[in-house]
């Protein structure tokens, strides 16, 4: 057995932050580090589906940081492939397609309705997504109003670039493009381009063949 200054160990844990904040590093894996990998990522996914209603689907990884809370009523359904990296906060109900990204820092909070993610879609770090809002009477206080949610819908093979920002109720068509730092407050359709604040067209994915 290896001891404690073993640096093999050593490198394994700077190797499990590799992936934590780089997870799509972990399909590029050598069969001996896929072994031990599997076996952590293992730990990790039981752990969370005895605490919180979590279900993983195969071969996702979860790095250890991140945060998935999901009370009974709010399950957080995780497909396969999914890549879900460090320091992520998801708060159900979330339901993934397969082949997910969630890049560092992620924040998806799913509200009473729900936000549904599409397969083979790509969200850079420090995204921010919220299937909920508050009233703005001027009779009482922010934290006084009530909460509203219609909820959130991301199509497939989506490419949501760093530090977007979506509101409650719109709906990102399949293929579609959010350039980086755009704020989302309306529906975008299939196969567009947006960008800015708040998010316009700004181009067509079909036309960049």
């Amino acid at each position: 057995m290896p001891s404690a200054f073993d640096p093999t160990l050593k490198f394994r844990e700077q190797h499990k932050e590799r992936l934590s904040w780089m997870p799509w590093l972990y399909d590029s894996l050598k069969p001996h580090q896929r072994q031990w990998a599997q076996v952590w990522q293992q730990e990790i996914q039981t752990r969370l589906s005895e605490l919180e209603t979590v279900r993983f689907a195969d071969n996702c990884f979860v790095a250890p940081s991140a945060r998935l809370f999901a009370e009974p009523g709010r399950l957080i359904d995780v497909g396969s492939g999914a890549r879900i990296a460090a320091e992520v906060f998801l708060h159900g109900p979330i339901r993934m397609g397969e082949n997910i990204s969630l890049n560092a820092r992620v924040t998806i909070d799913g509200g009473a309705a729900g936000v549904v993610i599409g397969s083979d879609t790509r969200i850079a770090t420090g995204t921010a997504i919220f299937g909920f809002d508050h009233g703005l009477k001027p009779d009482r206080l922010v934290r006084e109003q009530p909460v509203r949610s219609r909820g959130i819908v991301i199509g497939r093979d989506v490419w949501i670039g760093a530090n977007v920002s979506i509101t409650d109720g719109v709906r990102i068509g399949d293929h579609a493009v959010i350039a980086m730092g755009a704020v989302v407050t309306r529906d975008v359709e299939p196969w567009m381009i947006v960008g800015g604040v708040p998010a316009r067209p700004i181009g067509d994915r079909r036309d960049k063949g």
